[in-house]
């Protein structure tokens, strides 16, 4: 199967433009800004990887979606699977002699629900990056690191 599908999923932002994120490595979750925040930030590279504001630990980019987004990424590409499946058995059953093949109902998967992004959390930003804010939990209490190196900071 060589075919390429693309599948575009919308993950909300809250009011600020902030992006829901879950740690890969504390499971907690902060929230990052959606693009650039400033035009320092335009200018400036995306790190190879991201450190975790609440426990200082980088992962790459695509590490920190939160379940609710995976499973909102699942249910939007399921029915372009199994369309996809279905193509490809009528193809190799159509080149098999004394074989056919009759499509399959598909299987009916309910779209997700969209998420609801609540304006929550507080609106932190390092002193080594600080064109990168992210928000964290306003309980938060203790060190807090930054999002682009990874460097220990207190607010």
């Amino acid at each position: 199967m060589d075919d390429e599908y693309t599948i575009q999923v919308s993950v909300p932002l809250d009011a600020d433009g902030f992006l829901r994120r879950e740690c890969p490595h504390c499971g907690r979750q902060f929230k990052w800004h959606n693009g650039p925040a400033n035009e320092e930030a335009e200018n400036h590279a995306r790190p190879a990887a991201y450190s975790c504001p609440l426990c200082g630990q980088p992962a790459a980019d695509d590490s920190w979606n939160t379940p609710e987004q995976v499973e909102l990424f699942e249910r939007a590409a399921m029915p372009v699977v199994l369309e996809a499946v279905q193509d490809e058995l009528e193809s190799m059953f159509r080149r098999t002699k004394g074989f056919t093949y009759q499509r399959g109902r598909d299987e009916v998967t309910e779209p997700a629900e969209p998420l609801v992004e609540p304006d929550d959390m507080v609106i932190v930003t390092s002193p080594c990056h600080d064109f990168e804010p992210v928000k964290v939990p306003e309980d938060h209490t203790g060190t807090l690191y930054c999002l682009i190196c990874g460097s220990a900071f207190a607010v």
